[in-house]
């Protein structure tokens, strides 16, 4: 049995929580994942201003503590917060060895990064997400700390745990239930009770413990966390994560495809939830390539509006921008009119609404200072009781995201093993086009009975989020009773009544009958993608409250 522990979902999470993993209980490896679209993007921006840099400059200061603490544990690191770099961290790892006399061997994986390509004009990162090979190829030649670049989030877990069981290429199934317990910790506290859609059942929500993972050699696995961490593992928890950002009972990756409607999650006691009888199949002969570039420009204006006649204040300074920059206006402008007065409020907050512009343009100077200045000079000009909510901005360059796919023969992995030696990592031997899943059977419709207006989450969970441009929106029921109704209630069509955003959208819906779940995936909701911020939620995150929120006839005996 392998202990994998995970201390990082993204740039920027809790700094301690590396030491935290390492001193809260024994563990064999410790995962950080680092990278996501947006980060791409800023790392991209860093190494422009500097080429040295493209990594997670958190981790290195991170290690000044953890790495001795490791060391003398006995656990072996294994992170992705290599970004654009991992020859750079890698290396800067090395001198704070050296520096700090702790005798570790450290590898790196590389070969994901394939700008040098012609991915067409503005390209700024291109890299190709890995599988979990050259992390095993690592390990096996005895690293005590490995670095990568753009890998599947899932593979920092199952190329460990390859190189511990020893599993062959294509132990799909191993594999695939490995990827499902890596997909679970990847986001760190997601697992164990943050972000999670019912609060009365986390007990001790202030400070989720990070979460681990037994991995057994047939790649079953038991997911729980340090004794004495907040938060809590329940089938609840773990189910909303596996529906986090994926799409339907095959979920793609550069090592296995892992059928999402095999995994069966069972409470085994206190924060233990086991994953089992997941089934993997032959990977796709290509492998997803994440492409950034530069947008162009954009800022946004914030008018406040309070009291009475709301909409007529709207539509009031809604013209009058326009007018005051006619033939030199920006190519987008989006206005939004967020309704969060209060009728009769008892304060002034309460009592306003936000309207908000967003303009983009190419062009810094159209979506700068010139909308800027044209909001302020109304401020004795309009509606009664204008003011904003802080001074406009100057414009900032904003990114797009997109995918490619290319075939994974012509990408180099390649490991870079303790002292140097380079060994190039083969692509899997057998590869399969996958098909689609046929639609599972439903279960049988809920009885006939009185129903009470109510919102869908008192029945149901969600936890939504972003790829690329699309939202993905997974909810599940609690209990049979519960899966019955959402089944047979939550279609398409009334997904699109629920979320009018969504009407005009396309939209596909999976079922997943063992976690009692319905993953929806919303194309083109983002824009192209988190780093344009074309939306308010700019990464649906909490798409799924707005869902839950929602209300609808709901059977009295579920209420």
């Amino acid at each position: 049995m392998l202990r994998i522990g995970n201390a990082s979902g993204f740039y920027g999470d809790r700094f301690d929580a590396l030491a935290e993993m390492l001193t809260g209980g024994p563990l064999d490896v410790l995962t950080g994942d680092y990278l996501a679209e947006l980060t791409m993007l800023i790392l991209g921006r860093d190494r422009l201003k500097d080429p040295s840099r493209g990594y997670a400059k958190t981790y290195p200061r991170q290690l000044e503590h953890g790495l001795r603490l490791a060391h003398e544990r006995g656990v072996r690191l294994v992170s992705n917060a290599g970004g654009l770099n991992p020859a750079g961290l890698a290396e800067a790892v090395r001198e704070l060895a050296r520096r700090l006399g702790v005798p570790v061997r450290v590898a790196h994986v590389e070969g994901d990064d394939l700008s040098g390509r012609d991915w067409g004009a503005g390209v700024l990162t291109a890299n190709a997400y890995l599988g979990g090979a050259g992390i095993a190829a690592c390990l096996r030649e005895g690293a005590d700390v490995v670095i990568t670049g753009r890998v599947c989030d899932a593979a920092l877990v199952s190329g460990a745990a390859a190189a511990h069981h020893g599993w062959a290429d294509d132990d799909w199934d191993a594999l695939a239930g490995a990827t499902a317990a890596g997909h679970v910790l990847e986001c760190g506290t997601q697992a164990t009770g943050g972000n999670y859609a019912f609060l009365d059942e986390i007990s001790d929500p202030l400070r989720p413990g990070f979460p681990l993972a037994e991995i057994h050699a047939d790649g079953s696995s038991v997911i729980t966390k340090h004794p004495g961490t907040g938060g809590a593992v329940t089938v609840g928890t773990v189910t909303a994560q596996l529906l986090y950002e994926t799409d339907g009972a095959r979920y793609l990756g550069p090592d296995v495809t892992t059928r999402l409607d095999t995994v069966r999650l069972d409470q085994q006691g206190a924060d233990r939830v086991r994953i089992s009888g997941v089934r993997g199949e032959a990977p796709p002969p290509t492998l997803k390539v994440g492409l950034t570039r530069l947008g162009g420009h954009r800022n946004e204006v914030v008018f406040v509006l309070t009291g009475l006649d709301v909409e007529r204040k709207a539509e009031l300074v809604k013209a009058q921008l326009c007018d005051a920059l006619r033939g030199r206006e920006p190519a987008e402008m989006r206005w939004t009119l967020a309704r969060t007065d209060h009728r009769d409020a008892a304060g002034q907050e309460e009592a306003s609404a936000l309207l908000r512009l967003v303009v983009r343009d190419s062009d810094a100077e159209r979506v700068g200072r010139a909308v800027g200045a044209a909001a302020v000079e109304l401020a004795l000009a309009s509606y009664p009781g204008f003011h904003l909510t802080a001074p406009p901005g100057n414009a900032a360059p904003y990114g797009v995201f997109a995918s490619a796919y290319v075939p994974a023969a012509d990408v180099p992995h390649t490991a870079v093993l303790p002292g140097g030696r380079r060994q190039p990592v083969a692509p899997p031997s057998k590869t399969l086009v996958p098909e689609s899943v046929p639609e599972p059977p439903l279960p049988a419709p809920p009885p006939s009975g009185p129903t009470r207006r109510a919102p869908l989450g008192l029945v149901a969970g969600a936890r939504s989020g972003d790829k690329g441009g699309n939202a993905n929106l997974g909810v599940w029921a609690r209990d049979e009773p519960g899966w019955r109704w959402l089944a047979h209630t939550l279609t398409v069509a009334r997904l699109r009544e629920l979320l009018p955003e969504t009407a005009e959208l396309p939209v596909t819906r999976h079922v997943l009958p063992n976690l009692r779940a319905l993953n929806f995936v919303i194309e083109g909701l983002l824009g192209e993608g988190v780093a344009s911020q074309a939306r308010f939620d700019p990464q649906a995150k909490a798409l799924g409250e707005w869902l839950r929120a929602r209300e609808l006839d709901v059977p009295e005996e579920l209420l």
